[in-house]
């Protein structure tokens, strides 16, 4: 054993060392990521058709917008109408929602929550989610009071 001499000791904690954003970004290679730098401090992050946007919150935090599935140039949400899943672009393009994608999603955002040493959620965890319900297929439902058929 040896004794304390002023430099070492037997037990000695290391001191974690704090990963920076670009550092965080560099490691996603390794998992097949490939990056490309955006304005303000994000990035987009694609993996086999499937993208997400990375954003630095300083002091080595990483914030992670909800993964999608790219068409065209734009990344798709899903959006789950009841009797199938679709992907719906920001500009409004919809496409139906294929296994295949649902696949690739899911294995995209668990590796890159991993890669970038976030939390993996249960409920995430168990497959795909969508932030869009649309089971009922009636339009507009939810966007306020609506006239009524014994209104005039």
């Amino acid at each position: 054993m040896e004794l304390y001499n002023g430099n070492s000791m037997f037990f000695r904690n290391q001191k974690p060392k704090q990963l920076t954003f670009e550092d965080r970004l560099a490691s996603l290679k390794q998992f097949g990521f490939a990056t490309h730098n955006e304005a303000g401090g994000h990035s987009r992050v694609t993996r086999n058709g499937c993208a997400t946007v990375v954003a630095d919150l300083g002091g080595g935090k990483v914030g992670m917008g909800k993964p999608g599935v790219l068409l065209g140039n734009e990344i798709a949400m899903l959006v789950n109408r009841g009797y199938q899943m679709f992907l719906r672009t920001p500009s409004g393009k919809e496409a139906p929602a294929l296994a295949t994608h649902l696949k690739a999603l899911h294995a995209f955002e668990e590796d890159l929550r991993e890669a970038l040493g976030l939390v993996s959620l249960y409920n995430v965890a168990l497959g795909t989610t969508s932030d869009d319900h649309l089971y009922d297929r009636v339009e507009q439902r939810d966007n306020g009071p609506h006239h009524q058929p014994w209104e005039k």
